[in-house]
């Protein structure tokens, strides 16, 4: 089963979204799925069961499932335009750990994608760890969306997104400059 969406958030921004995630249904098998053409995002599944075909595509992405290590792909990211992370359920967060581990232990520098039940609450977050894309809930706003990933103006730990922490990125007061005063 292929699942488009019209739109996306990449950036900061609503864009038109032109690649299909595919999703097996039940009794399809990762050995024998047929691929359609276009870009395409594969279950991580389909990629090791087909990986000598799929490596001849020029536009190809693939997905984690929650339970899925982003290590596996640590000999293929290469090969790879975009990387997503599926969240079944808004309140499995497993995949905060997928993409922090996809951007700082393996180095992924392209097109990091949220898909799933994405939404608004969940944005700023994601974007904290690493996330530059989100295909949100289609029964939900999109660009209401858009506005959760400008909820903080400060954070205080560090993540993918500011790897230095508050407390040494703000002026602090030396005793020479409290004694003057």
């Amino acid at each position: 089963m292929l699942n488009a969406h019209p739109h996306i958030i990449k950036g900061r921004a609503v864009v038109e979204d032109d690649w299909s995630v595919l999703r097996l249904d039940e009794g399809q098998e990762a050995e024998t799925v047929e691929i359609p053409a276009g870009k395409i995002i594969v279950p991580l599944t389909v990629w090791l069961a087909q990986r000598e075909a799929l490596s001849q595509r020029a536009a190809l992405g693939v997905w984690l499932a929650p339970d899925e290590r982003a290590e596996a792909l640590k000999a293929d990211l290469d090969r790879f335009a975009v990387i997503a992370v599926d969240f079944p359920k808004f309140t499995d967060g497993r995949g905060y750990s997928t993409a922090f581990n996809l951007r700082r232990r393996l180095g992924w520098t392209g097109e990091l994608r949220a898909i799933g039940d994405v939404l608004r609450d969940q944005l700023f977050q994601m974007y904290r760890c690493g996330f530059d894309a989100y295909a949100t809930r289609q029964d939900r706003s999109i660009h209401d969306a858009l506005k959760g990933l400008s909820v903080f103006s400060e954070t205080y730990q560090a993540s993918v997104d500011n790897p230095v922490p508050l407390f040494r990125r703000a002026a602090r007061e030396t005793s020479a400059d409290t004694q003057a005063s």
